[in-house]
């Protein structure tokens, strides 16, 4: 019953606090906790929808920032009216250059909260899990500009483990954070990279 309360509890946290999912107070345990974003940042949310990392992080950067929006469902209108904020129905991965964002350099921040569909075989879903990160992983030089932080969710294996380790390398600061607000059974957590070695 304990997982049904969490759940009760941030879902209608969300929606008293008009936030378009609870998945919001995990970024907001993440960046209180890491320092991620800051006023005039300029960021990308890969696979935001519905879109509450949008609204936490567009907040937080100010009128100064910018956070863009990418995901290949279609557009929530709900964002398409927040001033520093752009919203794409596009593929991360078929994005050849930042200027296709209508931005001129790299992202101070790369957020990705994505998850593959799922199968609900375990050891598939863990791989194609994995799959996805390192896909993102292998987007960093483009999107990720030297200095810069990123935080990702991933779920927890053997071989994601092995993944991160060797990824270390590439952030001065690497760090593993469960949120409160994640339901205990899941597997998932999240890496928060600082400060990006490009």
């Amino acid at each position: 019953m304990g997982n049904f309360k969490i759940k009760d509890h941030y879902f209608k946290k969300a929606k008293s606090e008009n936030y378009l999912a609870r998945s919001i107070y995990k970024l907001e345990e993440i960046d209180s906790k890491y320092k991620i974003l800051s006023p005039g940042m300029l960021v990308v949310d890969f696979g935001y929808h519905p879109g509450s990392w949008i609204q936490y992080a567009s907040k937080v950067i100010g009128d100064e920032g910018r956070v863009v929006g990418i995901d290949v469902r279609e557009v929530n209108k709900k964002l398409s009216g927040v001033k520093n904020v752009r919203v794409y129905q596009k593929d991360i991965f078929d994005i050849q250059n930042v200027s296709q964002l209508e931005v001129q350099s790299p992202f101070d921040v790369v957020l990705s909260d994505m998850a593959p569909n799922t199968s609900g075989i375990k050891s598939l879903d863990q791989d194609r899990s994995l799959n996805l990160v390192e896909s993102v992983f292998g987007l960093l030089p483009k999107f990720l500009k030297p200095g810069g932080h990123f935080v990702i969710k991933v779920f927890d294996s053997q071989h994601a483990q092995d993944y991160l380790r060797e990824q270390r390398i590439l952030f001065k600061d690497f760090h593993y954070l469960k949120p409160k607000s994640t339901r205990s059974i899941s597997k998932e957590f999240f890496v928060i990279g600082k400060n990006f070695k490009a």
